[in-house]
């Protein structure tokens, strides 16, 4: 059994399997990288680790509130991990607000260390404090540890010569320091970092790194802080790892089919929270043969990535839940000249703007069907960060392969969220053949006339003839296709053979068969999910199969089409539950088209599942009052509607 109980080791420090720190402060207060510094480290020491950022969703709330907080979460474990924790150990807490914004996450007996230098009256009631929070008694089942940075930073950084703005800015590498202390970390990488980051200011890159150092010092010196903590390397399977982000792998999955195809990239977008880090990422790899185009809106960026896809190259476009919905009418322009394009969605909170930094998985009906007619579009989900890459790869080759777009939904868990990652070896890729048609050579008769919508037996794919190809010039546009020659055609019987010939194709697509986590084969219950949901729902198996709870889990990658046999593993088990961030999609899906009696556990809350929040699901489903619980949902929607209206309940 894992578990985070301390032992005293023989250097006076506590050994620990596992850590779950955050860092929160305001979105001012350089969270996000007094996380990501952290993490480096984590990596770089050796252990498996998997984050978490939460972005506030206003650009400049109003400093020190509630909206304006910003916070990092991490677990480092010595072994292998799936989530970024449940409730974290540790709270960095920069001020008040984050204080409140956090303080119910923590378990009783957690680790608090505040800043106390932001604990004015001011502050304070800014958020809704009447009282001091660390005089008077509330904060009694933590272990809290007040600490000046502030004031301590700015008197660390007076050597540097910065001003009092710049030196106070520097107080999240105070806390850093703190924390790399405690656990262990080396001071090295995070001062070349540094030095590096604000080459061109050096006085600016001196002061963090004298505030990163006084950190330090204070947890070596005083006598607040008396043990520090290890959490050993992780035993990872052997490879060459590095911490990456699912957004940054997606990127690199894009470059690397563009690499296994020889063909060049072309991303046409338009930048949207929380996709926006694909371009960024793929707009500094030009030598590798990418183009990024950022575009006036959405629909001209999937428009130029259509085209780019007509010339021959690999096309592109990424967005978030709105810019799928713009882009709607180019994908089914896509469908019915059937070419490769590959639409990464990085799902948000919705409908409309919605939580623009928080993460859902509502978009999957939207993939499936968001479109006029029909229109049939191939569906791939990776279920973690660095599952980005081979997921990026694999939706490319479908579409190549298969002359078709291909719709890619990552969420903001996985976009933001990062985990270490085994790089693969460029030899074990298999290459990608785009295929295109030579030019014709005509026979002693004059040969036939180009047929760009006939069928290859095996994929049902069309022929896919770069513009200028001799003998291979045909229509491009959105009418309907005679089949075979690709001429305009208005007749009934031709277009339900289109139709189902679309339809027929995506079915077609070779997909890996389902696999089923079920160690000793006696589950009675299967947990089933997809995207993010992955990693808790595996979690909270782990939970229940050391309570001697037998539970099965079961991940879906392509979502369109299904693997063959999933209708087959539904049926293996009494019970199938489907965890999912939405108001319960891939359930009605599988319900409809197995006709099996599959359960929705959902949630739409702008956060990913934790794992013991599904420990309760799997054990609500075994004593089978999970339905009720599942309807209290709307209930309490409806009931909580009903009072706000009336002032009372009817």
């Amino acid at each position: 059994m894992v578990s985070n109980q301390g032992v005293d080791s023989p250097t006076g420090s506590e050994k620990l399997e596992k850590v779950v720190i955050r860092f929160a402060g305001d979105s001012g207060d350089g969270m996000q990288l007094t996380g990501d510094r952290f993490t480096h480290e984590a990596a770089a020491f050796g252990n498996d680790l998997a984050t978490q950022p939460n972005f506030p969703a206003e650009i400049r709330a109003p400093q020190g509130t509630l909206p304006g907080v910003s916070s990092f979460q991490i677990q480092i474990a010595d072994y292998d991990i799936l989530t970024a924790g449940d409730q974290p150990d540790v709270l960095v807490a920069m001020n008040p607000a984050a204080l409140k914004a956090n303080i119910d996450d923590l378990a009783r007996g957690a680790t608090v260390i505040v800043n106390t230098d932001e604990f004015t009256k001011r502050t304070l009631a800014k958020v809704g404090y009447e009282r001091d929070p660390l005089t008077d008694d509330s904060l009694g089942d933590f272990v809290v540890h007040r600490v000046p940075m502030t004031s301590l930073t700015l008197t660390a950084t007076e050597p540097a010569g910065v001003g009092k703005k710049d030196g106070q800015r520097a107080k999240n590498m105070f806390a850093l320091g703190l924390l790399s202390w405690m656990y262990g970390r080396p001071l090295g990488g995070t001062e070349a970092f540094m030095r590096e980051k604000f080459a061109a200011t050096p006085e600016i890159g001196e002061a963090n790194v004298l505030a990163f150092r006084a950190g330090w010092n204070y947890g070596e010196t005083t006598e607040t802080f008396a043990t520090t903590y290890e959490v050993a390397p992780a035993a990872l399977p052997p490879g060459t790892y590095r911490q990456i982000t699912g957004n940054t792998a997606l990127a690199y999955g894009v470059i690397a089919a563009g690499q296994l195809s020889g063909l060049p990239v072309f991303l046409g977008t338009y930048p949207i929270t929380p996709a926006s880090d694909i371009l960024h990422e793929l707009s500094k790899h030009k030598n590798f043969g990418v183009t990024t185009f950022q575009a006036e809106d959405e629909i001209a960026g999937i428009g130029a990535a259509l085209g780019a896809s007509i010339g021959g190259a690999l096309g592109v476009t990424s967005t978030s839940g709105p810019g799928l919905a713009l882009k709607s009418e180019t994908i089914g322009l896509a469908v019915m000249t059937e070419l490769p394009l590959v639409i990464i969605d990085v799902q948000r909170g919705g409908p409309s703007t919605g939580l623009p930094t928080k993460t859902e998985q509502a978009d999957l009906l939207q993939a499936l069907y968001g479109r006029n007619g029909e229109s049939p579009v191939a569906v791939v989900a990776p279920r973690s960060p660095a599952d980005c890459f081979a997921a990026a790869v694999d939706a490319a080759r479908i579409a190549l392969t298969y002359r078709t777009p291909v719709l890619l939904l990552s969420d903001g868990a996985i976009a933001n969220g990062s985990e270490p990652w085994s790089i693969p070896r460029v030899g074990d890729l298999e290459p990608i053949d785009p295929a295109f048609e030579p030019p014709a050579e005509k026979d002693a008769a004059g040969g036939h006339p180009f047929q760009p919508y006939a069928r290859d037996p095996e994929t049902l794919a069309r022929p896919l003839a770069r513009p200028g190809t001799a003998g291979r010039a045909h229509r491009i546009g959105g009418l309907e296709k005679a089949d075979g020659s690709g001429n305009i055609s208005y007749d009934p019987a031709n277009h339900e053979l289109m139709v189902r010939l679309r339809q027929a194709k995506i079915d077609g697509i070779a997909v890996p068969d389902l696999e089923v986590d079920d160690p000793d084969g006696t589950a009675e219950l299967l947990l089933i999910g997809w995207g993010s949901s992955y990693g808790p729902i595996g979690e909270a198996c782990r939970r229940a199969r050391r309570r001697g709870v037998p539970v099965a889990q079961a991940h879906l990658r392509h979502l369109n089409p299904l693997p063959a046999n999933t209708g087959e593993v539904l049926r293996r088990y009494r019970r199938v539950v489907v965890p999912e961030m939405n108001g319960g999609q891939l359930a009605l899906l599988l319900r409809g088209k197995y006709l099996v009696d599959v359960q929705p556990w959902t949630k739409v809350a702008g956060t990913a599942f934790s794992a013991q929040e599904l420990v309760g699901v799997i054990d609500a489903a075994l004593d089978g009052s999970i339905g009720e619980l599942e309807q209290n949902k709307a209930f309490d929607a409806r009931a909580r509607a009903t009072y706000r209206t009336t002032g009372g309940y009817r």
